[in-house]
């Protein structure tokens, strides 16, 4: 059973997917989640621990690129796993995505967190 956790620092989502999202449900439970982030100014999915992405997912994944972008969200995807990569290249969706590295995500998290001690 797949499962995503939200973390919240400052003004950034860090969305963690962990298991198989290849099932319609489970696609639209990731879009759910998202969308109901609408006050982030990023959006970052963490795909580290997810296993398996399905076209549906794979389709939730560009809706939330375009519907993140219609709301002035920054969205990145963060280490997706082999399998999810090969999945986004086989399907030509990887242009689509700003993929964060490690260090970039330090950086994030780092602005993210300071914004949010100040605002405290």
């Amino acid at each position: 059973m797949p499962s995503i956790h939200v973390d919240r620092v400052g003004e950034m989502t860090v969305v963690e997917c962990e298991g198989r999202f290849v099932r319609s449900d489970e696609a639209f439970r990731l879009r759910d989640v998202v969308t109901s982030q609408d006050d982030a100014h990023i959006i970052v999915l963490d795909l580290t621990e997810m296993r398996a992405i399905g076209g549906g997912g794979i389709g939730v994944l560009v809706f939330l690129q375009r519907w993140c972008r219609d709301h002035d969200i920054r969205f990145k995807l963060f280490n997706p796993s082999r399998s999810v990569q090969e999945r986004l290249e086989n399907t030509n969706a990887m242009s689509e995505f700003n993929i964060a590295s490690l260090d970039e995500m330090m950086a994030l998290l780092g602005q993210a967190d300071r914004r949010y001690a100040l605002a405290s």
